[in-house]
């Protein structure tokens, strides 16, 4: 395949790319504009690495409202509903939902997606599901599972044996719910057998951490404590951590210290959280998003990603990782130029930190020929546009081709 007029993140100019045997071959700088054959001219568009989906709940999607509505809103009712739901499950149903909404990922320019699949069932349903449909999805996008205790490790009726059992299975991930255990100390011994537990049997770590606008919920530091002494850092990641929303700026002084020398990633759902949490204050309401700009500039990894598809948690979600981080620019005050021609950062490369896969992503020579095509020609224009995805190439075939829209009417203006 060979791509022409391209621009590509971060530099001058348009570049002409060669991908051969799915791999990129040349990627070279362009003396102008060509005008010759190719398979794709992209017309001084940018070219970026696909989209990366690092936190989503694929067994989940395409269920809200069934067997009944989260009316609340809050995270606790929505396992209370996905409990309902769960114990209907089939596989048949299972694979059907997750296609659908790999669909819509997939014409969004996702390729990689890390989903989380609950485990706290006693017949394994939906693990068994989205692992039968690994090599049904595999042409288009590579696919983690983690291994998600919904309802506990230790308090779930034999949690720990089901864990167990999802590896044999076949999981990529091992997670894990602390704020969710019954007591804080099984929240605490939980994270010491997830990473203890993972690094036994060469896993990744991705544990929901702090979910909870609870000010005392600080699992955090015992996860990047352990993931600190057993030197498993880079490929342990906490999710949600909405509690150090409501941290102290003593204590979070404190903790970044520990967080940087950890080195665990993180993740954020912004429209998620900004609607699960604050649900038990009057005013003001608390955005209920981690740090994420105070994160980032400290140096520590943060990814953003979508979390629902509707489903008992999140009514609305639709397989757009650039609304993700038009939501969190907005609500973590990250309007600044230096913020900005990055911000495509948080939904590639940092989500493939997350995904620990950093080695064999991006365009560069020698690497996986995957990339996507928007319609705008820097970060900030694609962000601002809320672009959308015009081709998806994967190992240098086109999986994906959308025209852009064409504006007609017949509005004159006199100035």
């Amino acid at each position: 395949m060979k791509i022409i007029n391209a621009r590509l993140r971060g530099t001058e100019g348009l570049y002409s790319i060669q991908i051969e045997d799915g791999i990129f071959q040349k990627i070279q700088l362009q003396s102008g504009q060509l005008d010759e054959a190719a398979d794709i001219d992209a017309m001084g568009k940018l070219c970026c690495a696909p989209f990366v989906e690092p936190h989503i709940h694929l067994d989940a999607v395409l269920t809200a409202g069934e067997p009944r509505w989260n009316m609340s809103g809050t995270l606790f009712e929505g396992i209370e509903c996905w409990a309902e739901r769960k114990a209907l499950l089939d596989i048949d149903d299972v694979k059907r939902r997750v296609l659908t909404a790999a669909e819509l990922l997939i014409a969004n320019g996702v390729q990689y997606i890390r989903t989380h699949v609950d485990v706290t069932d006693p017949e394994l349903t939906a693990l068994k599901a989205i692992n039968q449909l690994k090599p049904v999805l595999q042409p288009y996008l590579d696919l983690q599972i983690v291994a998600f205790p919904q309802e506990g490790i230790f308090s779930y009726p034999n949690g720990k044996a089901l864990m167990e059992q999802a590896l044999e299975i076949g999981i990529d991930v091992v997670g894990g719910i602390p704020h969710f255990e019954f007591t804080r100390e099984y929240g605490v011994e939980s994270m010491h057998w997830v990473v203890e537990f993972a690094r036994r049997h060469g896993k990744l770590v991705d544990v929901h951490c702090d979910e909870i606008d609870d000010e005392n919920s600080r699992f955090l530091e015992v996860l990047a404590t352990v993931a600190l002494e057993l030197n498993m850092g880079a490929k342990v990641t906490a999710s949600h951590t909405t509690a150090m929303h409501s941290y102290n700026n003593a204590y979070c002084s404190k903790l970044f210290r520990l967080l940087k020398k950890s080195q665990i990633n993180f993740v954020s759902c912004p429209t998620e959280n900004m609607h699960l949490q604050g649900r038990f204050d009057e005013f003001p309401k608390r955005r209920g998003i981690t740090r994420v700009k105070e994160l980032h500039r400290a140096g520590i990894n943060v990814a953003l990603a979508q979390d629902s598809i509707q489903d008992p948690w999140y009514t609305l979600g639709n397989g757009k990782l650039l609304r993700e981080l038009d939501f969190a620019i907005h609500a973590c005050h990250m309007m600044g130029y230096e913020d900005l021609v990055n911000a495509l950062s948080f939904i590639t490369d940092h989500g493939a930190r997350v995904l620990n896969i950093s080695d064999q992503y991006g365009i560069a020579e020698g690497n996986p020929g995957h990339l996507i095509i928007l319609d705008g020609i820097d970060d900030v224009s694609v962000l601002r546009n809320q672009s959308d995805v015009l081709w998806s190439v994967r190992a240098g075939k086109i999986i994906i081709e959308r025209q852009p829209a064409i504006l007609r009417h017949d509005v004159k203006m006199n100035l």
